[in-house]
């Protein structure tokens, strides 16, 4: 979440357009203090029944525990891009991400958001 939160004004264009949300199966009172803690410019939200991960398959093999998975949806709310499972460490990762962003949010002509 860190790379997130350190890239989030170059790949997100400082939430512009952009509702970023990091899921996870932590409990929201854990959630919270962490991202006022640690200054995140997005969302949490709790996913503590596993339903959403169910759902996009982000279930790991051990028991309550989930993959980090990375879902992009785009302006017409279908699934732009998914990195399944995300490879937060590998810097590439991000260069993926930002051109799938660059794809469905261009800048405008003057070199703004």
């Amino acid at each position: 979440m860190n790379a997130y939160r350190d890239q989030y004004a170059q790949l997100f264009r400082t939430g512009k357009n952009v509702v970023l949300i990091a899921i996870s199966a932590d409990p929201d009172t854990m959630q919270g203090a962490w991202a006022r803690e640690s200054q995140f410019p997005f969302l949490f939200a709790s996913d503590s029944n596993l339903a959403v991960a169910r759902q996009y398959g982000a279930l790991a093999t051990r028991a309550g525990l989930t993959n980090r998975n990375l879902f992009v949806v785009g302006p017409d709310g279908r699934i732009a891009f998914r990195a399944v499972p995300f490879r937060e460490v590998d810097p590439t990762a991000y260069t993926e991400l930002g051109a799938v962003l660059d794809r469905i949010m261009p800048r405008d002509s003057t070199g703004g958001n």
